[in-house]
C-alpha cells in the first residue's frame, strides 16, 4: 500500500499544475491498481487537500492582501473578492443539483478515459491554431466574465475533465 500510495503521490503531483485532470488520472490508476472504496477514497481527498493547500501556500501573499483588503474595505479587494464568489457559484449550484447523477454514473474508468481522451484532442487543436490569450492578470475581470469562468469549471465536475483546461480552451480566441 505504501508503494501505490507513492505512486499516486507522484502522479498527483505531476498532473496538478498542468491542465489535464489529476482526478481522473487518480481514479484511473487507483482503479488499475485495485486501490478503491473507502481507503481509496479517502486517500484522494488527502492528497488533494495537500494540493489545495499548495496553491494556498502559492498564493498566500494575495490571498493575506484580499483578506487585509476586505477588513479595510479597499474597493479591488471586494471586487476581487466578490469575482471570485461570482466564479464559484455555478460550482455551488450544479454540484448541489447534480451530486446523485455525477456520483453513480460518472465516476468509473470509462467515464473518466473517454473525458482524458476529449480533453487531449481539445488540447491538441488548441494547440495546432495557437490562439492568443485574451487575458493576461486576474485584475480586470469583469463580473459576466468571472461567471463564464465558473461555468466553464463546472465542466470539470465530469471525472476526467481538468478544471484549468475547460477554462483555458473556453478562453482561447
Amino acid at each position: 500500500m505504501l508503494c501505490t500510495a507513492l505512486l499516486l503521490g507522484v502522479l498527483e503531483g505531476l498532473t496538478e499544475f498542468l491542465p489535464v485532470s489529476s482526478t481522473g488520472h487518480l481514479i484511473l490508476f487507483g482503479y488499475l491498481l485495485g486501490f478503491q472504496g473507502p481507503p481509496g477514497k479517502l486517500f484522494e481527498i488527502v492528497i488533494q487537500m495537500g494540493a489545495i493547500l499548495a496553491v494556498c501556500w502559492l498564493y498566500r501573499q494575495k490571498l493575506g492582501t484580499t483578506a487585509t483588503g476586505l477588513v479595510r474595505r479597499d474597493r479591488e479587494s471586494w471586487r476581487f473578492a466578490i469575482g471570485l464568489a461570482c466564479a464559484f457559484l455555478p460550482a455551488v449550484i450544479l454540484g448541489t443539483l447534480l451530486q446523485g447523477f455525477i456520483k453513480t454514473v460518472l465516476f468509473n474508468p470509462l467515464s473518466v478515459s473517454l473525458a482524458l481522451v476529449v480533453g487531449g484532442v481539445v488540447i491538441l487543436a488548441a494547440e495546432r491554431y495557437k490562439p492568443a490569450p485574451r487575458f493576461h492578470t486576474l485584475e480586470p475581470l469583469s463580473l459576466p466574465v468571472c461567471l463564464k469562468i465558473g461555468l466553464c469549471q463546472c465542466l470539470a465536475m465530469i471525472p476526467g475533465t481538468s478544471r484549468s483546461g475547460a477554462t483555458i480552451m473556453a478562453f482561447q480566441q
